[in-house]
Parts: C-alpha cells; structure tokens; sequence
C-alpha cells in the first residue's frame, strides 16, 4: 500500500461524503478507492469511516487522523514546490465555476493571455448561475458574486459588479421613460428570481442619501444573466443588470440607460475555495490572473466599492454576473 496516496484518497472521501465522488474526482476506478481505504484502516487498526447505503460519514478517530493527513499532505506538496519549476510553470487539470454572463463575457476572451502564461494547466471552466458545492462537485474554486453566506469558504475580493437600470427603445416608446424608482411600479419589469431559492430579487436604488428597495411587477422572471438581457432586448420589460453586460448594447442603441441619476448597490465579485483544501499552486496562479484581470477592467475595479456607512452590502446571492 502506497501510505501517502492512501491519505489522500482518505481525504478526498471525507471532503466529498462518498467513495464514488471522491473517485470521480480523483479519476480513479471506485474499487481501488475502497481498497485503498480498507488497506488504510487495516495498517492503522482503526475504523476510519461509517458506511451506510446512502452516506459515507468520518468515525471519532477518522476526523483526528483526517486534521494530522490534512496537515501532512500539505507539508508534502509544499517540499516539493520548493524543489521543483512548480511554482514556476504549474500545470494539471484546474476545475472551476463562474456564473455564466462573467465567464462568457470577461474570463472566456482572455483565456488565450492565461494560457500562454500557464501553458500545462488544463482548465475545466463550469459556466452556470447555479451555486455549485465545491466539495461535493470536486470544484477547486469559483468565482462568486454578492454576499457569502457559506462560512467555510475562504474568499478573496477581486472585483466588484455596477448594476445599471436599462429598457429597449421599443419598450420605452410604448410604456413611456420612467424619472424615478417609484414610478417602475406602473410598469413591466423583467425579474430575477434564485435558483436556489426561487425568491425574486428586490430592485434598490439610492440617490443624494434617499435609499429605495422595492418588489417590482414583471410579467417574466429569470435565473440565468443571459436569458435576463434577452429578455430585455426583446421589449419585455425594465431590466436592472451589470454594466458590462449591457455596455455593447448601449453603445449600439439596442438599449436605453434610465433612471442615471439612482445608483443600485455594487455587487462584490469574490473567488472562493474550502478552508479545509490545500491552496495549490494552479489554484494561486489562476486567483492572480482573475485578480489581475478585474483591476484591468473598468467596471470591475475593487476600488469601485468604496464603504458607505449610509449604504448596506448587498444581500444578493451570487448568482446575478
């Protein structure tokens, strides 16, 4: 039995609550996972883990030795980064998520500049606005937006999203050009709704210290950024979304900014990773990179969010991106 690749097959099945995900994570066959972890518990002469036809759980014992291979691994990986090119040219397959409108917008057409930086990493890039487990879906990070309500991850800030509040040139000739929050409510809004929760988001505005935050009437909501500006485009309604996904549509006409002078809160975009994951190389050189690529970008600089006593974070899941 290989010891060191033992505890790591032991780890990746506590992180991913099964043997199946956890070889699917670990591309290796179920059987020798299971081996491995019977061949583990045999040496050790200690059960490890409960097993039950629905679930995988860490025994009293396990979760001891599961913190001492957490720290070894760790030591590991950091002896041989320090004597290799690893930090240097880091490679090996990456797997991360980004809402779908970021990714296809800002990550996808500056992929070229990242992978002639890191030529041997191989990216699995997950385009979705469903909020994935990162542990159970063997995901090593993603980029979110809005407020963070999973408290075992670890976030970095790396940018920030401006909402705008736009309408097509047809909607706005048939229903008429709205000049304050209040009046949306006489109108069609396109909505957006969790898809985790299946709640509508409410619309917030704020002008000269006045704040508004208010449930507007639609007669179709969403939960996908592209199908939201479609939906938009098509004259269903006024739409509130992120001014990067609406630049090309203004400057062409297709969309009609209202409403310039109320501003909507700022959505801060994070990159986030399980506390309990060792930080690779790959997953480091990817954060930068993203960060890099943020503070490029002129609506996504983090300075963007400047605190505002007057003005509360945002409570949006992170879905809107």
């Amino acid at each position: 039995m290989n010891k060191l690749q033992a505890m790591e097959v032991f780890v990746q099945v506590v992180d991913a609550g099964g043997f199946s995900r956890a070889a699917d994570a670990m591309q290796l066959p179920k059987a020798t996972v299971s081996t491995l972890i019977q061949q583990l518990e045999s040496a050790l002469s200690v059960k490890l883990l409960h097993r039950t036809t629905r679930q995988v759980t860490v025994t009293a014992d396990g979760a001891a030795y599961y913190e001492r291979c957490l720290r070894i691994l760790t030591d590991v990986k950091d002896a041989e980064e320090s004597l290799s090119r690893t930090r240097l040219s880091p490679s090996g397959r990456l797997r991360v998520d980004a809402p779908t409108g970021l990714a296809s917008s800002i990550l996808v057409p500056a992929l070229p500049a990242f992978f002639e930086r890191y030529p041997d990493i191989q990216l699995e890039l997950g385009c979705s606005d469903r909020l994935v487990d990162l542990i159970e879906e063997g995901v090593d990070c993603a980029v979110r937006g809005g407020t963070l309500a999973d408290s075992t991850l670890i976030a970095r800030r790396v940018g920030v999203l401006n909402m705008l509040t736009c309408a097509s040139p047809e909607y706005l000739a048939q229903y008429g050009t709205p000049h304050h929050p209040r009046e949306l409510e006489r109108h069609r809004c396109v909505n957006y709704f969790s898809a985790k929760t299946g709640k509508i988001y409410d619309w917030d505005f704020t002008r000269d210290g006045e704040r508004i935050q208010i449930p507007l009437p639609g007669v179709i909501a969403v939960n996908d950024s592209t199908a939201y500006v479609e939906a938009g485009l098509a004259g269903l309604g006024v739409l509130q979304m992120t001014d990067y996904l609406l630049r090309d549509h203004l400057a062409s006409g297709r969309m009609v900014q209202i409403l310039p002078d109320w501003v909507s809160d700022p959505i801060p975009i994070n990159i986030v990773y399980p506390q309990n994951r060792h930080l690779s190389t790959k997953v480091r050189v990817f954060v930068e990179w993203v960060a890099e690529l943020f503070d490029s970008h002129p609506s996504m600089r983090v300075r963007a969010l400047a605190p505002n006593v007057n003005q509360p974070q945002p409570t949006a899941e992170p879905e809107i991106a």
